[in-house]
């Protein structure tokens, strides 16, 4: 059996790797367009905004240390990282800085709207590739699926790691607005639909 599963694992973890890092490197861009767009952020990234302020270091370099630290919380709820986990915190945060200095910030309010309604497509879309290619899900989604199995329902478990992230990087100083609310409507349905264009299922829980 364990022969089975590391031959399995070493076929299928190289397949799906193109797809996994693909979907990362969208959501990157995806997030350097909204920042770049200043209309207001996704709640996650007004916590990097604020953590990045007050530690002085770039917003996505900021979501890289979040999304460590976010690991401390699967503890104690028996999460276990995958492959993918730790490559999503390495390869989103650092994209999003480098998209952030290759885009200019557009002086036009119009092209403002079009980089925000352009940049939520963009950065949902890679959430269902990366998500599809069952490498390990987020440190953040860990946590929602980890509240789920005690017992939470996921849509409550989901909104509710986002209003405390959205509130705490308030506080902190990160930028929020129209973006946000329009993140927070359009994220999930784009999410399910490319989800189900590109899922190959999950192989990290063998």
């Amino acid at each position: 059996m364990i022969k089975y599963i590391f031959s399995y694992l070493s076929e299928e973890v190289p397949r799906r790797l193109p797809q996994l890092l693909f979907g990362l490197v969208l959501c990157g861009i995806g997030l350097a367009i909204a920042y770049e767009a200043n209309l207001g952020l996704s709640p996650w990234d007004v916590f990097h905004d604020g953590f990045g302020k007050i530690l002085g270091i770039p917003i996505g370099r900021a979501g890289v240390l979040t999304g460590f630290i976010v690991l401390i919380a699967w503890i104690p709820l028996k999460q276990k990282p995958f492959i993918g986990t730790i490559i999503n915190i390495l390869i989103i945060g650092n994209t999003q800085d480098i998209f952030i200095y290759l885009i200019p910030t557009p002086e036009s309010l119009f092209i403002r709207h079009l980089f925000l309604y352009s940049a939520t497509i963009i950065f949902a879309t890679g959430v269902g590739i990366y998500i599809g290619a069952g490498l390990g899900p987020g440190p953040r989604d860990g946590i929602m699926t980890g509240l789920a199995r005690l017992g939470m329902r996921i849509g409550a478990a989901r909104i509710g790691i986002d209003f405390s992230a959205f509130y705490i990087g308030v506080l902190m100083g990160g930028s929020y607005g129209y973006g946000t609310i329009v993140a927070v409507i359009a994220t999930g349905p784009i999410v399910q639909y490319t989800l189900k264009k590109f899922d190959k299922g999950a192989i990290y829980t063998l």
